[in-house]
């Protein structure tokens, strides 16, 4: 067997005891001999009372076996599962048989310092520490890909090892954001996610004006379905999309990603809601990402509503190549260090100017590459 390999890894910080009270000051001033018991220097080393570091080993499992990260050999069977949902400190794991556990994280995973928002997140596989009806998740393994998006400067997982990504979108009722769907496709191709894009509520407007933006994604090869849970339009197709496959749904509140779940499988039951007859948006009624098996044989990550979308660590010069329809252009501007903005014998935007590239879409990749937040009538 391999040796384990060893290495340091640094702890959030406030996770290490004080080393002297808070209160010297006042006891020395009270009595100044108070402190003949105390050390007058200490160092402060890698192996001290303040360091926020330790030793992590990893493990090189067998094929088939990946044990990730643990703070020490441990020789306590444990078992190998799949997040279906997380809140708070607590997390729902399906075992490979199929049955469920409660588990709790143990805290050197919970106290490493990440640019994570929390380290587990729906989808992921773990290892489990089997302890009655409860267990204790002990590692993480490596994801295959994962959806993820900036929350206040830290990197929020929406949803790991996945098969593809359902981008919703309602025709009305709420409105359709155009710009919202453009940055869940920008980050499913960086992730290297398949997206696939609804179109629901299409039973609200005239099928014709959907053709400008279903017309436009459909050309470049992205699946555009454009469906309605009233009148079942669209629905075999969905359902033909997403059997066999783990699919995670994203869109905003309200445009009725619940009840599509509910269409394709009744058994699942989720909660819905209607959209405020005051403001047109959607009520948030999925509070947390939730991966649900359904009767096609794949599964579905339900996720919470979305109102801005802002993708992780996107660098400027990466943008135009998560566009389809801008990527073979950009190779023939003049300048390598193109923004499509204001330089000469740009290539992107003489096809604007001749019709042959929407002037929606390059809008939007000018916007996410400049790093602006999403305008209101796009993304709310």
């Amino acid at each position: 067997m391999p040796k384990p390999r060893k290495f340091r890894v640094e702890f959030r910080k406030n996770r290490s005891t004080r080393r002297r009270a808070g209160d010297l000051t006042r006891a020395v001033e009270a009595d100044p001999e108070a402190t003949a018991g105390h050390a007058a220097s200490e160092r402060i080393s890698g192996k001290g009372d303040l360091t926020r570091k330790r030793t992590i080993v990893a493990h090189d499992m067998p094929p088939g076996r990946v044990d990730g990260l643990a703070a020490e050999p441990t020789s306590t069977p444990t078992w190998r599962g799949q997040v279906l949902h997380v809140h708070g400190l607590e997390s729902v794991v399906r075992r490979e048989d199929g049955r469920t556990v409660r588990c709790t994280m143990r805290r050197v995973l919970r106290t490493l310092a990440t640019d994570q928002r929390h380290p587990l997140s729906a989808g992921d596989w773990v290892r489990v520490r089997a302890g009655g009806d409860e267990g204790s998740i002990q590692s993480i393994e490596p994801r295959r890909n994962e959806l993820c998006r900036d929350s206040r400067g830290r990197r929020h997982v929406i949803v790991a090892n996945v098969d593809q990504v359902m981008i919703v979108g309602s025709a009305g009722q709420p409105g359709l954001k155009p710009g919202l769907v453009d940055r869940l496709i920008v980050a499913a191709e960086t992730a290297g996610i398949r997206p696939l894009v609804c179109i629901n509520k299409a039973d609200l407007v005239p099928l014709a004006a959907l053709v400008p933006l279903a017309g436009v994604l459909a050309r470049m090869g992205y699946p555009v379905i454009l469906c309605s849970t009233v009148t079942g339009l669209g629905m075999q197709r969905l359902a033909a999309e997403i059997a066999g496959r783990v699919t995670a749904v994203v869109g905003q509140s309200g445009v009725g990603k619940s009840s599509l779940l509910n269409a394709i499988d009744p058994d699942l039951r989720l909660q819905v809601a209607e959209v405020s007859r005051d403001n047109e948006k959607g009520r948030h009624t999925t509070t947390t990402a939730r991966l649900l098996p359904h009767r096609l044989g794949g599964c579905f990550v339900d996720t919470p509503g979305v109102r801005q979308f802002q993708p992780w660590e996107l660098l400027p010069a990466e943008v135009p190549s998560a566009f389809r329809d801008l990527r073979p252009l950009a190779n023939l501007c003049r300048f390598p260090d193109c923004t499509h903005t204001h330089e000469s014998d740009c290539a992107v935007k003489d096809a604007v100017a001749d019709g042959l590239l929407d002037t929606r879409r390059w809008e939007s990749c000018c916007q996410l590459a400049a790093g602006e937040e999403s305008r209101p009538e796009d993304d709310e």
